[in-house]
Order: structure tokens, then C-alpha cells, then sequence
């Protein structure tokens, strides 16, 4: 059942943040991290589709206002390239304050795009609060980024919640060795709560839950199979 719901753009703290909500909330919440595009179209999309099914969404705007709606891809490398971790790490903090406060959520957790699929590993590691951990296409490297301060894999064996990573096989930006040494962290925790699931389609591409990759029907596919099943771990995870 897809739910009726309202969308707009609300300022936090400092932050101008994209809200979707179903009008009736279940008291679920996911935090969006952004793949390179900001809250372009497809980020406001898969809020969107969040909210119709029941679960209040809040996209973080890493480029301020800036996204690939109108600029350029050249422009967002540029501004990917100075985000700073320890800096990204608080403004997503500061908006889960928002969401168990001003929203009144009991259970929230994060799903992250590409380099929003980093940070979720990331604010996974330091936030005891989530209920879950969602990491599409990851966008990690072997060897860290010079703004890439924190390590993904250290962090990633730290997740307290339960964890779900998408990987796709034909991932020219991510080398496989990458997705191995996220794979091992994550299986290494033994908590009670940190269950591991883990997805590999062997000839998607990076970044094959945006649409605009899905002139190849193996990232069509892709998405297809794999969004179902993120909905369900949501679900699991946040009712």
C-alpha cells in the first residue's frame, strides 16, 4: 500500500534539508545520504518512495544546495572532493538529534548512496541510535581519498546495527578487493544485534540504483531485485 504524503524543504540548525513524510506517521525515520547528484531528482525519488511506504525520510544536503539538477557532473567532483568527514559526520548527527526530537521518531536508521553509501558505514560506526545501516554501491577506495580522514573498513567492523551492503560486480570505481575487506569487517562483529546481509550482483554497475543507469537492464534488473528487499530490512528494522 502506497501512503499519501508531503514532501518540502526544512531548514535545521544550519542545514537545508529535503522531509518526506507519509500523513500518518508509524514513527519509522531513514536519514538519505546523497550519491554524488545532492538532492537532485532521484534522491528526492527515493525519499519519496520512503515515504509512500510509511517511513519518514530526511535527505542531508552535502553541497548545499547545489545538486546535478542543474550542474554539471565536472562541479560536483569538485565539491565531493572538499567534504570534509569529521564535518559531514556532525551535520548528520545534528539531523538524527532533529529526527528523534522535532520529528518524534522512535526508530531510525540510514541508507546511503555511492559516497552517501560510505557515510553510512561511517555514522554507523558512531551511532549507537541507528536501527539499521544501508550502504548502496559503497563508494570506498583502496587507498583513502586526501579528504578521506576516516577509515571505512576500521569503522565498518564498529556497526553496532544491523547492516545491509549492495555491491555491484562490474564496479569500475570500487575495485572488488574493496568490497571483500568491507565484506570481512562487517562479518567480523559478533554482537547480538549486528546482522549482516550482503548483496553482490555480478554484472551491475557503480551506482545502479540511479536511474539514469538503467539504459543497461543489468542495473534495471538490479535495482529491481535489490529495493524490495531494502524495504523489507527497513521494515524489520524500524517497526
Amino acid at each position: 500500500m502506497t501512503r499519501e504524503i508531503d514532501t518540502s524543504t526544512v531548514r535545521v540548525g544550519e542545514q537545508d534539508v529535503y522531509l518526506a513524510t507519509p500523513r500518518e506517521s508509524t514513527g519509522a525515520g531513514m536519514l538519505i545520504l546523497p550519491m554524488i547528484t545532492g538532492i537532485g531528482e532521484r534522491v528526492r525519488e527515493f525519499a519519496a518512495e520512503l515515504a509512500g511506504h510509511g517511513v519518514t525520510a530526511l535527505s542531508w544536503d552535502p553541497f548545499d544546495g547545489v545538486s546535478m539538477d542543474d550542474t554539471p557532473l565536472e562541479s560536483m567532483f569538485e565539491l565531493m572532493h572538499g567534504l570534509d568527514d569529521e564535518h559531514c559526520l556532525g551535520e548528520m548527527r545534528e539531523l538524527l538529534d532533529h529526527m528523534f526530537g522535532e520529528l518524534g521518531l522512535q526508530k531510525v536508521g540510514v541508507v546511503g548512496y555511492c559516497l552517501g553509501g560510505r557515510f553510512a558505514l561511517l555514522l554507523g560506526a558512531r551511532e549507537a541510535r541507528l536501527a539499521n545501516v544501508v550502504a548502496y554501491h559503497p563508494t570506498v577506495f583502496p587507498e583513502p581519498a586526501a579528504n578521506h580522514t576516516v577509515d571505512a573498513f576500521t569503522e565498518s567492523a564498529r556497526i553496532a546495527a544491523p547492516t545491509m551492503m549492495l555491491y555491484p560486480g562490474q564496479d569500475t570505481a570500487v575495485p572488488r578487493e574493496v568490497f571483500d575487506r568491507l565484506q570481512e569487517a562487517l562479518q567480523s562483529r559478533t554482537d547480538e544485534r549486528a546482522a549482516t546481509i550482503v548483496h553482490l550482483y555480478p554484472q551491475a554497475h557503480h551506482g545502479f540504483s540511479d536511474t539514469r543507469s538503467h539504459g543497461a537492464e543489468v542495473n534495471e534488473h538490479a535495482y529491481a531485485v535489490s529495493q524490495p528487499q531494502v524495504l523489507a530490512f527497513v521494515d524489520a528494522t524500524t517497526r
